[in-house]
């Protein structure tokens, strides 16, 4: 159950963001934080197919890694990556290596440069299904209605390692939705933030 603690700062804040240095700053400045930028997103949902079986942490204290090793999550640049591309990501320490998630990646790239060309963005996809007037979680799930509905369709749009739960996670990080707790000191920010993410995208 996650619930509020006070941090060594003073400031309350959701339990698992105090838990470590590395989460104390992701809590506060990213987590919950409307993103449009088309590389964060994919960058996103392709570290928490990664994160799969694993901890976020993980993820997290590699993540200049992935970046380096996946220019940057352009995803023009990562659908061209071929098998030469695989054995280097595979003898890459520095990453998961996982060829499983290694070829979803680049081939979610390809479905990512796919629906820019369609919608012209991937925040044009994925914003609409922001949560507007959402009350503060009493207790924060791990899949909902529309991560199911999302995965599904991105499932029908090629993509893999995209199931409901990996979409949920995405959606809060992004700001689709905003699960800090009602007494988080972050989660004001965190929601202009992500209404502002919204009416760039959608107006």
């Amino acid at each position: 159950m996650i619930e509020i603690v006070v941090a060594d700062d003073g400031r309350p804040r959701c339990s698992w963001g105090a838990s470590t240095p590395d989460y104390l700053a992701y809590h506060d400045t990213e987590w919950g934080f409307g993103v449009v930028d088309d590389h964060r997103l994919f960058e996103k949902l392709c570290l928490e197919g990664f994160q799969s079986g694993l901890s976020w942490l993980t993820i997290l204290r590699k993540r200049e890694y992935f970046r380096e090793a996946f220019a940057d999550f352009d995803p023009n640049v990562v659908a061209e990556f071929g098998e030469p591309d695989v054995e280097r990501l595979l003898a890459d320490a520095g990453i998961v290596r996982h060829q499983g998630k290694i070829r979803s990646t680049i081939n979610n790239a390809a479905r990512a440069v796919e629906m820019i060309g369609e919608l012209g963005s991937l925040a044009a996809y994925f914003w609409p299904h922001c949560a507007i007037d959402q009350a503060p979680p009493v207790e924060v799930v791990s899949i909902t209605d529309a991560s199911t509905a999302i995965a599904k369709d991105l499932k029908k749009r090629g993509w893999s390692f995209v199931g409901p739960t990996t979409v949920y996670a995405f959606m809060q990080a992004m700001g689709l939705v905003n699960d800090h707790l009602a007494d988080c000191w972050v989660r004001d920010d965190a929601e202009r933030s992500r209404r502002a993410a919204r009416a760039a995208v959608l107006g």
